[in-house]
């Protein structure tokens, strides 16, 4: 059982029935999936990048990644339908909860300059996606092995009917917002 669980179980749905009012237990928000995704570009002229950042994401989040293809030609890009082009990793249950509790407490606190995240990239539906530029965060990439920096973005989905549900969901999990100031 992982630790974010525990608190989420025992502390927090407590506090979201009192904010919101829900009278069925089965109705309070909660965390359904997580999807990490890194788009590597550069691999349609060299793969070998492709496959480092499969390793590397397949390093922070403990699962293996699944490569993702060109869905369409674009002449401009010199992108054919089938060229891998990136890859993500989609965590559910206990290592969703753990990579949650390390990217929270772990590694945005590593990012430089850091102020807190912006609660404004909400989909209107209770999903957040947050943009990370770069993978040497995370405490499980060693910075000398890493020869190229990219950047992944995290989808957090939620079972929340509306944004600010799912905002009070994730802030009592301990996301670092940004404070209005």
């Amino acid at each position: 059982m992982s630790r974010l669980f525990e608190i989420y179980a025992k502390e927090i749905v407590p506090k979201l029935i009192s904010q919101f009012g829900y009278t069925n237990i089965h109705t309070v928000p909660r965390l359904v999936k997580v999807v990490v995704n890194v788009g590597v570009g550069e691999a349609i002229q060299n793969v070998k990048l492709l496959d480092e950042a499969a390793a590397e994401l397949g390093q922070i989040t403990g699962q293996k990644p699944v490569i993702n293809r060109a869905k369409k030609s674009i002449a401009g890009f010199k992108l054919r339908t089938g060229m891998p082009i990136g890859c993500s990793v989609t965590l559910r249950g206990a290592r969703m909860y753990e990579f949650c509790d390390r990217l929270m407490n772990a590694s945005l606190p590593r990012v430089r300059d850091f102020r807190g995240i912006s609660d404004r990239a909400f989909d209107g539906r209770g999903n957040f996606t947050l943009g990370i530029q770069e993978q040497i965060i995370f405490p499980e990439i060693d910075y000398d092995k890493v020869s190229r920096l990219h950047g992944l973005s995290i989808t957090i989905v939620t079972s929340a009917k509306h944004d600010d549900e799912a905002r009070a969901l994730l802030a009592y999990l301990g996301m670092p917002f940004k404070t209005a100031q």
